[in-house]
């Protein structure tokens, strides 16, 4: 009998998605995918190797780039090309392009199929933007995350702050409102909750809280 579940954890940006993702999984003894960090990588590519500038990307070039490459495990850890993904990719520069890059159609087929084969005969905690409406929309459980966008670019602001990046508050608040309606309003796999998703507002809640209220659902 196939004993393989899927947790699926959606929501906006700065909700606590990973911080929690990666605490049930390590108390269910699940692998944990981290869909946030494929876009972030795809995007700190694009970026490094000239296919990115400004908001335009060279379609044909990237494409070319995609097909020879892929994710894959390094251990429990997800790698890219053979290499393990650094902390480059959680810079203030990626964030304020990941949005862009992650509405391109070819690039969420390319992320789809490698999500799918990660997640393929594994037991699995998976967070991003669509993961129980489009990319595991037969998950076991959903859960969906919000927080008021004050809460959450404070949240950024410190986690940018302690990786000694030095940003100022209110350019995190408007690349936070910024992503929410790119994320939202896109015509490719939008941001929404799934009919069947518990909804959890994370403004006043800690970390262990939420982590809390998640499990007694998925117990």
């Amino acid at each position: 009998m196939n004993r393989t579940r899927v947790i699926a954890i959606d929501g906006f940006a700065a909700t606590g998605k990973s911080t929690i993702a990666k605490k049930l999984a390590r108390t269910l003894d699940y692998r944990y995918l981290d869909t946030g960090s494929m876009f972030r990588t795809l995007t700190h590519h694009a970026m490094q190797q000239g296919f990115l500038s400004e908001e335009k990307l060279d379609d044909t070039a990237f494409q070319v780039f995609l097909e020879n490459s892929h994710f894959h495990w390094l251990g429990t850890a997800l790698g890219f090309n053979g290499q393990a993904l650094g902390n480059e990719i959680r810079s203030h520069e990626v964030a304020e392009k990941v949005s862009h890059m992650a509405a391109i159609p070819f690039v969420r087929a390319f992320t789809l199929k490698n999500q799918h084969e990660l997640a393929s005969g594994q037991s699995i905690v998976i967070d991003g933007r669509d993961i129980g409406t489009v990319v595991f929309p037969e998950a076991h459980h959903k859960f969906f995350l919000n927080a008021a966008p004050e809460v959450r670019a404070q949240r950024r602001w410190e986690e940018l702050r302690e990786q000694g990046q030095k940003v100022d508050l209110q350019d995190v608040l408007q690349n936070v409102r910024d992503r929410d309606k790119k994320d939202s309003d896109r015509i490719v796999a939008p941001l929404r909750k799934a009919d069947d998703a518990v909804l959890i507002d994370t403004s006043e809640l800690s970390i262990e809280d939420v982590f809390q209220t998640m499990l007694s659902h998925i117990q």
